[in-house]
């Protein structure tokens, strides 16, 4: 049993993170090296506060703990953890204790990891799997990243539709090797293509001789296997669906993907985004200072990229900066503006893409609100900041100034926060990954020109 008491911290409000005084715990063992009171601390926790405990510490904590526990690390632990992590674990971890732990995976799990060991570990791990599990994994391994053969688990229940409830309750008392977690009989015909599903409930709650066609659910939906895991999980949630059967080219049965699958990748596409939309890629946590700067690097140097262009709009109003030293005040205000306009656009418009919200039937009318949008706030804060310009410098013509270049930018923002992440998409660039630097490119040298460039015209 799990307890509540250690795996939530003591604050409602902290609910299900782990709690500070069991990692003070867990240290406490590691550094007196008492295996008997870790292992008694980590096999109170669920295997994802087990991961979040191992990612939390730091790498050198981390190292003494798996020197002192790893050989009753626990598969489920290994799956939990961030990709990053585990290969850190991986070089830390004898290769039979790793196998050990694997064992107890479904082949989805396997999947996962093998995916993240290097050529020799690999190997090694598959050589100590079961004939019948080596053979699945090595069949989900053939189908490419991201699909749905890779996130399938090739365990599953199925029957043909003419057996009865009674058969099918016996088959499944009779099985072995049941897989961990099922929700449903997959029915078959006998060239292996599903032909319905019977929901574990109805099967219980169904007399014994009851046939299986008579109860079984014919509205149900197929997985292409190579179906990206991103369609995948969006048919989930579109559906509210518990699990699928996945099927090849020519609709065989291969396997099954079920709701905690599809919600990871579900979570790991929300992520994806947001890290995306700040260029952070693969970052984690637990990343070294190194692999973290080579990360952040390459968009650190599009933004420099980006703003040199920006200057370059600037230093055609040289002159008039000298002429009006106010405008050098002034004018990074009004391009801040349209770069927060612009970034809360892109961000509502690549996630409405993301969850095919935004679709080329609504995207004129999204376009016509979002410049809508832009036009109204334009014209409160240009109301706003012209006021504070008369103010600050007692120059109505600076106030116009600000307050119509304010209006041009916000406008601009609203338009290019919307329609780069629509063109990228059609033209198969993730919006996500691109959109931002175009988007921050627009609004300064469009704020910069339009503020400039209007002051030239009407204050010199």
């Amino acid at each position: 049993m799990i307890d509540p008491a250690l795996s939530e911290a003591e604050d409602p409000d902290h609910a299900y993170e782990i709690n500070t005084l069991t990692v003070s715990a867990v240290l406490e063992a590691v550094e007196s090296g008492s295996q008997t009171r870790l292992t008694e601390l980590l096999d109170r926790q669920h295997a994802a506060d087990v991961a979040d405990l191992l990612e939390q510490i730091s790498s050198k904590d981390r190292r003494a703990l798996l020197a002192l526990w790893g050989d009753k690390i626990d598969g489920e632990v290994l799956s939990e953890v961030d990709e990053g992590l585990r290969a850190e674990m991986f070089e830390h971890l004898p290769d039979a204790v790793v196998t050990e732990a694997v064992r107890e995976l479904e082949t989805d799990d396997v999947v996962d990891l093998v995916e993240d060991m290097d050529a020799p570990q690999q190997e090694r791990l598959m050589d100590a799997l079961e004939d019948a599990d080596r053979v699945a994994v090595e069949q989900s391994l053939q189908y490419p990243e991201e699909t749905a053969g890779r996130l399938m688990q090739r365990e599953l229940v199925m029957s043909p539709p003419d057996w009865s409830v009674g058969d099918a309750i016996d088959h499944l008392r009779g099985e072995e090797d049941l897989p961990e977690h099922f929700y449903k009989v997959m029915i078959v015909n006998p060239f292996l293509q599903p032909v319905g599903t019977v929901a574990l409930g109805s099967l219980l709650t169904s007399a014994r001789d009851t046939r299986l066609a008579d109860i079984m659910d014919e509205d149900f939906r197929v997985i292409p296997a190579l179906q990206s895991q991103e369609d995948v999980a969006y048919a989930f949630n579109q559906y509210h669906m518990v699990s699928a059967p996945v099927v090849d080219d020519e609709g065989r049965l291969v396997g099954v993907i079920t709701i905690d699958d599809a919600m990871d990748v579900l979570d790991e596409e929300a992520e994806e985004d947001i890290m995306l939309l700040a260029g952070v890629l693969d970052e984690s946590l637990s990343s070294s200072v190194i692999a973290t700067s080579k990360l952040r690097f390459p968009w650190l140097a599009v933004n420099l990229a980006t703003s040199v262009l920006a200057s370059i709009v600037i230093a055609q109003f040289a002159s008039t900066i000298e002429a009006i030293v106010a405008l050098a005040v002034l004018m990074p205000i009004v391009a801040s503006m349209g770069g927060n306009a612009g970034t809360q656009t892109l961000t509502v418009a690549v996630r409405a893409l993301a969850t095919k919200d935004l679709t080329p039937a609504n995207a004129w009318r999204v376009i016509r609100r979002e410049v809508a949008v832009g036009f109204f706030n334009g014209c409160v804060f240009a109301l706003i900041i012209g006021a504070i310009g008369i103010i600050w410098y007692g120059s109505p013509m600076l106030g116009v100034v600000l307050g119509l270049s304010m209006i041009a930018n916000l406008l601009v923002a609203g338009l290019a926060g919307i329609l780069i992440p629509l063109g990228l998409d059609k033209v198969g660039v993730d919006p996500a990954l691109a959109s931002g630097a175009f988007v921050t490119t627009v609004t300064d040298m469009i704020g910069f020109f339009s503020f400039l460039g209007l002051a030239a015209m009407i204050l010199l």
